[in-house]
This record gives structure tokens, C-alpha cells and sequence, in this order.
């Protein structure tokens, strides 16, 4: 049987440490059988972040892949603080936020680029939850996508 983990091995991506937290919050939270996410940023393998704004520093695969990698920070703070992709049942919701000029309109496709990922490892079943993704005029250190979900544990 397929894992999340088997999954996430199988697409051939590594997972950058974990961020710390830069302000005063916990990276998650566990309440009962609900992992709490807070907001992700674009933290790179070598620990840097990726740094633009959509429609002005990058264009729109490049915020796409962006949100994949904030997508890979999250997976990486999973796994420091519950063991393994397979203690997530699925993912409940997602919220994308996009730093981005005032007249770019393609926040959904931005954020896709977390969702296919959590798609790829979780399955379509459990690994699309519900999902805002919407449009900041700036966003922390000017990254280009922050993200927060919950999920659902076993």
C-alpha cells in the first residue's frame, strides 16, 4: 500500500529544515485529532528564503514553484514535530496567500503549486481540503507565498 511517505519519496524532492519561528507563535499546533499549521514561508534546502513579488520580481510558474516549496517547509515542520507524513489523514484546509502586484489576478494557480503537492502526497482523496488563495500587497521579508493549513490526524 502506498504511504504519504512512499509518495513523497517517489517525487525525488528534498525538504528544507524546518523554520523557526521569527515572531512570537508556535510553527503548530495539536488539538485533539487537528494539526494546526501557521503561516509558511518560501524557506529554501540551504535554509534561505526565495524572495520577489508575483508580476513584478517573477512570473507566475516561478510563484508556482514557490508555493511548492513553501508546501516542502510545511512537510518538513510536519515531520520535526509528528514523526511522519503518515500520522496526516488528510489535509482539511488551505490558506494561500500571495504577495503580488494589484492587478495579478491568478492567485489560485500560485497556490496550486502546495496543493499538487499535497495531492501527490496524500492522495486526491485526502490531500485536497478546502482552500482560499488570495492576493497581499506585501508579505513578511517580501516573500513571494505564505501558507497555513490544518490537517487531520490518525
Amino acid at each position: 500500500m502506498e504511504t504519504p511517505e512512499i509518495n513523497f519519496a517517489k517525487l525525488g524532492l528534498s525538504l528544507p529544515p524546518a523554520p523557526k519561528p521569527l515572531g512570537v507563535y508556535k510553527p503548530c499546533l495539536i488539538d485533539g485529532k487537528y494539526l494546526y499549521l501557521s503561516g509558511h514561508g518560501t524557506v529554501q534546502d540551504d535554509g534561505s528564503l526565495i524572495i520577489g513579488r508575483i508580476g513584478r520580481d517573477m512570473d507566475m510558474d516561478e510563484g508556482k514553484l514557490a508555493a511548492r516549496q513553501v508546501g516542502l517547509a510545511m512537510l518538513s515542520t510536519i515531520k520535526a514535530n509528528v514523526g511522519s507524513l503518515d500520522k496526516v489523514k488528510r489535509v482539511i484546509k488551505v490558506l494561500g496567500m500571495v504577495n503580488c502586484t494589484p492587478e495579478f489576478e491568478r492567485h489560485p494557480f500560485i497556490i496550486n503549486g502546495c496543493s499538487e503537492l499535497f495531492a501527490s502526497v496524500w492522495g486526491e482523496e485526502n490531500g485536497i481540503g478546502v482552500r482560499s488563495a488570495v492576493g497581499f500587497g506585501s508579505l513578511p521579508d517580501n516573500i513571494p507565498v505564505e501558507i497555513e493549513a490544518l490537517f487531520e490526524l490518525h
